[in-house]
């Protein structure tokens, strides 16, 4: 059994046009909502065996929040930054998961839209109902889709092979 944490980077500033796309910071209801996220996920006692994270500063500035809010008492693995996982479609990122080794259980990934969505979409064969309508109508920011496979290798996971099992949206956590 694999599991895919998609994570999309929370909400960002846009109050200063001259900054590039790719560094652009939080703006401050997304740094709450991806320590919101966080706090879920230690509550669901997630430790993943790898962590992809495009570099664009808004997803690194929301991982660093989220695996903040996981603790220490058991280290977290280091994070992969990866330039080829911002912006660069969905087939990008389906084709990184599939390079992944077997040996990791669960995996979380954080990019961007509208990337994410397609990806999540895309795989999510399966699930609640409601979650699935809800991921169609949209992927907000710091949303967190949980998608699990019943395979052995990332290599077989594709198109309509995984069951949605949550999607988390910090507004609902509050």
């Amino acid at each position: 059994m694999k599991t895919l944490y998609l994570l999309r980077h929370a909400k960002s500033a846009w109050n200063d046009p001259s900054i590039d796309d790719h560094d652009r910071p939080l703006a401050p209801r997304g740094a709450r909502a991806a320590t919101l996220i966080g706090r879920h996920l230690r509550a669901e006692g997630l430790r993943p065996d790898v962590i992809l994270c495009s570099t664009a500063r808004r997803a690194v500035d929301t991982l660093a929040l989220v695996t903040a809010q996981l603790g220490t008492d058991r280290p977290q693995v280091p994070a992969q930054h990866e330039h080829g996982l911002y912006l660069s479609g969905e087939a990008a990122l389906l084709d990184r998961l599939r390079r992944l080794p077997d040996d990791a259980a669960t995996v979380l990934l954080v990019a961007h839209n509208p990337d994410l969505h397609n990806l999540a979409q895309d795989l999510a064969g399966d699930g609640d109902q409601a979650d699935l309508r809800s991921l169609a109508a949209k992927f907000p920011t710091a949303a967190l889709a949980v998608l699990t496979f019943p395979r052995d290798s990332w290599g077989d996971i594709g198109s309509r092979a995984g069951t949605l099992s949550r999607l988390i949206l910090p507004k609902k956590l509050t």
